[in-house]
């Protein structure tokens, strides 16, 4: 091998191994991208979940403190 051979392998390993690294660099840009939008799907979820479940325990605790439990039967002590 002559330099100039060694020197057309170096270069083209160069460029070959530049190319894999820019590539990477984009996808890890576009997976970048993808993990911010899952996250604010996440977020918005969530979001929707507390909206529908805070009347629905807001109700329960109501209904609960308006008849506790055991209410509906008689007082064992009163009887006596």
């Amino acid at each position: 091998m002559n330099v100039e051979d060694f020197r057309h392998q170096a270069r083209a390993n160069l460029e070959e191994t530049l190319n894999c690294l820019q590539t990477a660099t984009l996808l890890v840009a576009e997976l970048d991208t993808q993990i911010a939008a899952a996250g604010r799907s996440i977020q918005s979820l969530s979001q929707m979940i507390e909206d529908f479940t805070e009347p629905q325990a807001g109700s329960q605790s109501a209904s609960t403190q308006a008849s506790p439990p055991g209410s509906d039967s008689p007082d064992p002590g009163a009887s006596l």
